[in-house]
């Protein structure tokens, strides 16, 4: 059930994004108090949240001004669903490929560099709580990838869904590159984007292939694999 919290923010959101509330815009607590219907803690914790992505700006003389474009960040899975929900989504779909396309193959390209030179280990002491609930990363994408082929078949979409996540999360972190790993908040978005698309026999097969190119050591065949994998979400391919 979605929070009045949620409905605000979403409905803030929704609106600087479409245009309904245009750039330059200048608006107050009390005046999203009354368009919102929301109370005025509500409504100053969520418009907190548009000012952190990026859509609004607070100063005391000026009060709430909503922000261009170039101010978002568009990295925020919030700020993203919002755009993805917009009347731009078409164009938003084929931005989100072309930042999967650039960052994603190199991502795993270096995550396979990583395990070839050892350096994709947890440290820590065997017999920790670490080693207890920390599973070794390579272990645990060969798991989601694991968990994607068992559930190919099975109509349990959320099954399939927070593997994949984890997979491509996995890669990601396995990079050692911080910004790579930030981005993985698009990679996760845009996974959801496609949740509801059943999963295609030779589209598992390559995360597979992805999986034990990456355990193996093999940075052409990650990249390779990543990259066909994200060529596949392409709009004539569904």
């Amino acid at each position: 059930m979605t929070s009045t919290f949620d409905r605000v923010r979403d409905e803030l959101g929704s609106a600087i994004v479409a245009g309904v509330l245009p750039v330059g815009h200048r608006d107050s607590i009390d005046g999203f108090v009354v368009r919102t219907g929301a109370s005025r803690s509500i409504v100053r914790e969520a418009v907190r949240v548009l000012v952190g992505c990026g859509l609004l700006s607070a100063r005391r003389r000026t009060g709430l001004v909503v922000q261009p474009a170039g101010s978002w960040d568009v990295t925020d899975p919030l700020v993203l669903g919002w755009r993805l929900d917009g009347p731009d989504r078409a164009r938003v779909l084929t931005e989100v490929r072309a930042v999967r396309r650039a960052v994603e193959p190199a991502a795993a390209a270096a995550a396979a560099e990583a395990v070839a030179a050892g350096r994709a280990v947890r440290r820590h002491e065997p017999g920790s709580l670490s080693d207890l609930f920390l599973p070794d990363p390579v272990t645990e994408l060969l798991a989601s990838a694991t968990t994607m082929a068992e559930w190919t078949a099975v109509d349990d979409a959320a099954t399939f869904l927070q593997a994949d996540r984890q997979l491509h999360r996995s890669v990601l972190t396995l990079s050692g590159n911080a910004f790579f790993i930030r981005l993985g908040r698009v990679t996760t978005r845009a996974l959801d984007e496609r949740a509801s698309i059943r999963p295609d026999v030779h589209d598992v097969g390559l995360h597979v292939r992805l999986a034990h190119a990456v355990a193996d050591g093999d940075a052409e065949g990650a990249a390779s694999a990543m990259l066909e994998i994200i060529d596949r979400t392409a709009p004539d391919r569904g």
